[in-house]
């Protein structure tokens, strides 16, 4: 091709970008959406109409929560320019904690089934969890020592204490009540509770979308045309009514006839992603991560007290460790020496795959929730293909590499 049959190609692309960019929708995003599309017809055609069904979709969603949680920390702590290694290790040493609170504490000094047990295991976990991040957070941000090296000590060390609990045993069945954050046949909002929470998301879509418009209008910005913000309005109403309906319904459950519904840990990946995206787009913590991994020297200039700000992103990312302990506890009944065993990869590869920039600065937490469904439906497709867990790995990280690739690609031609 010559440069000036590439000129028209490269200006489209600009055209594109721009007006994707004027009109407040994130390429990237977009693109992983488009992407996300194709995975699922692919393995749909592939697998002879398995893949896009009900109870392969509920499944996947549910699969993909653990990872998703941590992702979204993950997402802070690549943008403030830093890693941690340890997440895996420390969920499971987390999840090991909290079953030691349901089978053997609490047990054994007041007896089984207490209506607290559930409250005070997700207590310790939560508490332990920020802890930990806290004292990690602080060996990296005011010590100065590098978070790969901090974190990789935490991968052996949280793993190497799981051990010294009861000798390593696997430690089940957990409390009744707390088996439901792991979702199953009844851990989930059944039929009409489903619908009211698809029609506060649908009300909360256009509010946010009316909301946006107003700010803009306020402050004198360029304002997008009304059908765009109808069309994304309605859009997202539409997915969201498509989702209720498909997991909603007698037909879902292998177990049971009644409808499922939503699944708790699909509830509180929801919860953790809309508090993690105010977080970091209306907050001041959020402004300040973003700010130091654009320019850190800026940052401190500007008067950023940036071993703070990396010391609660690494708590934050200790707290989001817990809940995702929570979510894989509870979903297998009980805690095992090689739970989160390589989660830390994954949960990387899900950040690095939504958009989230290793040079810093860049990166969105819907991309990371997105980042870890696409691995999800990637490993899922696979087995319903009947591929090898060894193959498996090999896609994955071929996807990883892409994406780094493409990420820096896109990076030198905004330059």
């Amino acid at each position: 091709m010559t440069d000036t049959q590439a000129a028209p190609v490269t200006a489209s692309k600009s055209v594109w970008r721009s007006g994707l960019a004027s009109a407040e929708i994130d390429s990237r995003l977009v693109g992983m959406i488009l992407a996300t599309a194709v995975i699922w017809i692919s393995f749909n055609l592939l697998s002879g109409g398995d893949f896009l069904t009900a109870r392969n979709l509920w499944n996947l969603s549910v699969q993909s929560t653990s990872i998703a949680i941590m992702a979204t920390g993950m997402v802070l702590v690549i943008v403030s320019r830093n890693i941690d290694l340890s997440v895996g290790s420390l969920l499971g040493f987390l999840g090991y904690v909290m079953a030691m609170v349901q089978t053997r504490w609490i047990p054994d000094a007041f007896g089984l089934e207490r209506w607290y047990t559930w409250i005070v295991a997700l207590a310790v976990g939560l508490a332990l969890g920020a802890l930990v991040g806290l004292f990690q957070g602080v060996l990296v941000g005011y010590v100065k020592i590098p978070a790969f090296i901090v974190t990789l000590g935490g991968l052996l060390i949280w793993r190497g204490l799981i051990f010294r609990f009861e000798q390593g045993q696997t430690l089940s069945p957990l409390d009744s009540t707390f088996k439901l954050i792991g979702g199953g046949p009844r851990g989930s909002l059944g039929d009409w509770k489903s619908w009211v929470v698809g029609l506060i998301a649908c009300a909360m879509i256009i509010v946010s979308v009316v909301l946006a418009r107003r700010r803009r209008q306020r402050y004198e910005l360029p304002l997008r045309p009304i059908w765009l913000d109808a069309g994304i309005g309605a859009l997202g109403c539409l997915v969201v009514v498509a989702s209720i309906g498909l997991v909603a319904n007698k037909y879902l459950s292998p177990i049971t006839e009644d409808p499922r519904g939503i699944a708790y840990p699909v509830v509180i990946l929801i919860m953790v992603a809309i508090l993690m995206t105010y977080l970091a787009q209306r907050r001041q913590f959020g402004r300040y991560v973003y700010a130091y991994g654009g320019n850190p020297e800026a940052a401190e200039l500007g008067g950023i007290n940036t071993r703070k700000v990396i010391m609660l992103t690494f708590a934050l990312m200790g707290v989001l460790c817990a809940v995702s302990a929570a979510v894989q506890t509870a979903r297998l009944d009980a805690a095992v020496t090689n739970l989160g065993v390589t989660n830390e990869l994954d949960v990387i590869s899900a950040a690095v795959i939504g958009g989230t920039s290793f040079a810093g600065g860049i990166g969105t937490i819907p991309g990371a929730v997105l980042g870890a469904v696409i691995m999800q439906s990637l490993r899922s497709g696979m087995v319903l293909l009947k591929i090898d867990s060894p193959t498996q790995d090999v896609v994955v990280g071929l996807v990883l590499i892409l994406a780094v690739g493409l990420d820096s690609t896109l990076r030198k031609g905004a330059k």
